[in-house]
This record gives structure tokens, C-alpha cells and sequence, in this order.
């Protein structure tokens, strides 16, 4: 399995150019995203190491394209987690075309920016200094003393207020490589669904701390997200797109989502609301849980919400090497009992830190994925719906007289009958349609019509 390219919720196209933004934590990077994307996309808040992830958004500027990278904060030391972050905004340098090197220009040259500055001076790649927070002309010369850094004159931009990123976007504009003209370049998600298959989205959802990044990176078969022992480490929802053995996949990395009475910060409120928004645009859920600690409430909550998107779940079990026996049996349990609302399907005893069981995930992908586009011919479904109603005909007189498939993703039935269809006779003939159509974990939506005999 190789890494394809990586992605946000809308798709990147990984043959534009990267605008790479680096810089210590909370000099407003992330400010300077959303400005340049002209809309909020990265979680903004004063206070340092929220941006933990790359994030690669698409944006333009005088008609040219190119992808804009957030990094986590960089750090010369700290805690671990600190350091694994900012590895992942050295490693963002890799692919970049341009850096921007955000400075706080309040704060001038601390020891962080100059260490973080002697690095970036050893790269061949054009760099731009930009000097934040300059919010009023009484600042302007104030940036100068940012020139001993060695990377030319700064760009006094405010990115809250807007001033100077025109100009500076201008610079970047210019400094881009020019584009592929020989025909290579990656076609829209549009023009590439009428030429190639189609990229598949799954979203690992969860609680916090049950190893969902650590899975992610086992998939992907890379460091792609920083993972640490501390809860909530993950902030953005991650994609990253990935040609494995069944195809291209997008996977997406998301924030844990906790209940909403914990939810106490603006910061992880938003978390959790792009995590349900990259669920409802998912075609699989991998829900993970931690297999030590059982299937708990939010477990169960956090299933009826995934499973109210409409999308195949396939439930992992994260840590299940650690399990006795009888704490084993003991989960099996409480799989039926809790999460018996769901539709059969694959259940995965995993280690994602080791990677005991990672390998048949991808199987069980396919297989959702493959149901979940079913077309069944019209005769089979009506064969199938009347020997259920052979085997056990409906309360009341009720009689399902034709039925039909009128769409796929998920696969969605129309029943003309001739009254109403009590709610449990409904879920019967679900379950014949799921046994006989081989669905496995994909949900089925049933619509029913009065029609007269």
C-alpha cells in the first residue's frame, strides 16, 4: 500500500503546488489559512499546540491553484508530543514549493523563531518571512529587527484584519513553479468519475485515546498523524487518499468525540462537528473501540450517530491483545447487547501498535464497500419479498404487492403495499433483503407506498 497524496474534505489535487506555512505555536498560522482560504477551515484559538496535524487545504489567488499546508507548532524542544509535532512541519517541508515562516511580530526574534530559521535557511525552496500581527501602521517598523533571521525582509501581514495578504499572496503567486502543461495533471473529482473508479472515503470515528491515529497510521503505512497518550491529540479531521489492494481509498482521520456535556471548549466543539460533518461524507465508519475498557455509553451514542448517517460501520476493536479469556467472552456480550442495533457485519480484534489483525481490515472494506452499491434486478427482489411473505405474511391484512431497488449507496428499497406495514414486519423483510442480497454491515433504507390492489 502507497500513499497516493493527501487531502482535506473537498479533495486535493496532488499535483498542485504546496504553500507550506511554518512557524512556533500560536503566531497565528492558522489565522493566516483562513485567510487565505477566505473561510474558516482551520480551528483557530488563542492558545499554542492547537494545530497538531498537517492540514492540506486547496485554495487560488489571480487564477493560479495551489495547496496550502498548516503545520503544528514548531519547537526546538519540549514534551514528546512536541517534538512528534514538530516533526510532522519538518516533514511538511518535503513536498513544499514555498514556505512561509510566520513570525509574531509583538514578540520579535525569540530563540525558537532563530533555531527554527537556521533550518529553514540549509532549503533550497523560496521562503517568504511573514511578520504577524502587524494590526496597525504604528507597528510597521517594529519588523525590521526580524532581518537578522536571514530570510530576507518580512511581510508585515495582519492576519485577523487582512492587511498585507495580498500582497504577500501576489509574492507566492509568483514564486510558484509554473504549472504542468503536458497533459499529466490529476483530472476534477467531476472528469475523473466518468474515467476511473471511484475513491471510496472512510472515517475513523471514536472516542478519544482508543488508538484511532495510531490505526490511521498503521493503514497508511506512515507517520501521517501525531499520536501521543494524551486525549484529544487529533483536532482537524486527516485525510490522506491511499492506493491499496481494493482500489483508492480516502481515508479520514478524526477528532475523538466525547458527549456534549463534556465538550467544554470552543476548540473541541469544533473538533467534533467537522468529525460528524467527514461522517456524513463517508462511505465506511470504522468505529474504534478500546477493547480494555469494553463497549462504553459513548460507544454506544456515538454508533446510533454514525449509524444514522447512512454509511457500512465496521467496528474495530482496538488493544484486544491485552484481553483475558473471560474478559473476551465478556465482550462479545456486550457487542450484542449494546450494539445489536447494527447491522451484522465484521468485528476486528486488533493492535494496531503492533499490527496483529490490520490486515484483514481492507478485506472487509471491500466487502462493504461492494454492498453498499448492490443493484439488485427487480425480479429478485420481488422473488425475495414474496417468499418472506410466504414464510410469514403481515399482520392485518397488509400485503407488500410489488417491490423495487431505486438507488444504491446505500441500497434503497421502494414496497408498494395495500395499508400500512407495521414497523417490526418492515425490519423482517430487511432482513430477508440483507441475507438474501449478502449486505453484510450496509444499512438499507426502505421506502413504503399506499397503493391500491
Amino acid at each position: 500500500m502507497t500513499t497516493s497524496t493527501n487531502l482535506n474534505a473537498s479533495g486535493v489535487d496532488h499535483d498542485l503546488p504546496e504553500v507550506v506555512i511554518v512557524g512556533r505555536p500560536n503566531v497565528g498560522k492558522s489565522t493566516l489559512l483562513n485567510r487565505i482560504l477566505g473561510r474558516r477551515e482551520a480551528i483557530v484559538e488563542e492558545r499554542p499546540g492547537v494545530t497538531r496535524d498537517r492540514k492540506a487545504v486547496e485554495a487560488d489567488w489571480r487564477g493560479r491553484e495551489f495547496t496550502v499546508v498548516d503545520t503544528g507548532g514548531w519547537l526546538a524542544s519540549g514534551t514528546e508530543l512536541d517534538q512528534k509535532v514538530s516533526r510532522q512541519s519538518e516533514n511538511a517541508l518535503d513536498n513544499a514549493a514555498v514556505v512561509l515562516f510566520v513570525v509574531d511580530a509583538t514578540v520579535g526574534v525569540t530563540d525558537e523563531d532563530a533555531q527554527a530559521a537556521r533550518v529553514l535557511r540549509s532549503s533550497d525552496r523560496p521562503m517568504f518571512l511573514v511578520a504577524n500581527k502587524v494590526d496597525h501602521d504604528g507597528q510597521s517598523n517594529d519588523i525590521w529587527d526580524l532581518v537578522r533571521l536571514g530570510l530576507g525582509d518580512p511581510f508585515p501581514v495582519s492576519a485577523i484584519h487582512g492587511a498585507g495578504v495580498a500582497d504577500l499572496l501576489d509574492a507566492i503567486v509568483d514564486a510558484l513553479p509554473e504549472p504542468d502543461t503536458s497533459g499529466h495533471r490529476l483530472t476534477s473529482p467531476e472528469e475523473a468519475g466518468a474515467t476511473s473508479e471511484r475513491t471510496f472515503s472512510i472515517a475513523l470515528v471514536g472516542r478519544p485515546n482508543v488508538g484511532k491515529s495510531t490505526l490511521f497510521n498503521r493503514l497508511l503505512g506512515e507517520e501521517r498523524s501525531v499520536v501521543h497518550d494524551m486525549p484529544g491529540t487529533t483536532r482537524d479531521a486527516v485525510d490522506t487518499v491511499v492506493d491499496t489492494e481494493i482500489g483508492q481509498v480516502r481515508f479520514i482521520d478524526t477528532a475523538g468525540m466525547r458527549r456534549k456535556s463534556r465538550i467544554s471548549e470552543d476548540t473541541e466543539y469544533y473538533s467534533v462537528v467537522r468529525s460528524l460533518k467527514a461522517v456524513d461524507k463517508a462511505d465506511v465508519a470504522l468505529l474504534v473501540l478500546d477493547a480494555s475498557e469494553g463497549v462504553t455509553q459513548q460507544d454506544q451514542r456515538l454508533a446510533e450517530r454514525v449509524d444514522a448517517a447512512g454509511c457500512p460501520i465496521v467496528v474495530i476493536l482496538n488493544k484486544a491483545d491485552l484481553l483475558s479469556t473471560d474478559q473476551r467472552e465478556d465482550l462479545t456480550d456486550q457487542l450484542h447487547r449494546k450494539l445489536g442495533f447494527l447491522p451484522d457485519g465484521g468485528v476486528h480484534r486488533i493492535s494496531a501498535l503492533s499490527g496483529k489483525g490490520v490486515q484483514k481490515i481492507l478485506p472487509s472494506l471491500r466487502s462493504a464497500l461492494e454492498a453498499y452499491q448492490v443493484r439488485a434486478p427487480t425480479r429478485k427482489v420481488n422473488d425475495i419479498v414474496r417468499l418472506a411473505q410466504q414464510s410469514q405474511p403481515a399482520p392485518g391484512g397488509a400485503r407488500i404487492l410489488y417491490s423495487t431497488q431505486g438507488a444504491t449507496d446505500p441500497p434503497t428499497f421502494t414496497l408498494f403495499a395495500n395499508r400500512n406495514i407495521p414497523d417490526h414486519y418492515l425490519r423482517y423483510i430487511e432482513r430477508s433483503l440483507r441475507d438474501d442480497l449478502d449486505l453484510g454491515p450496509t444499512p438499507i433504507k426502505i421506502r413504503v407506498r399506499r397503493r391500491s390492489e
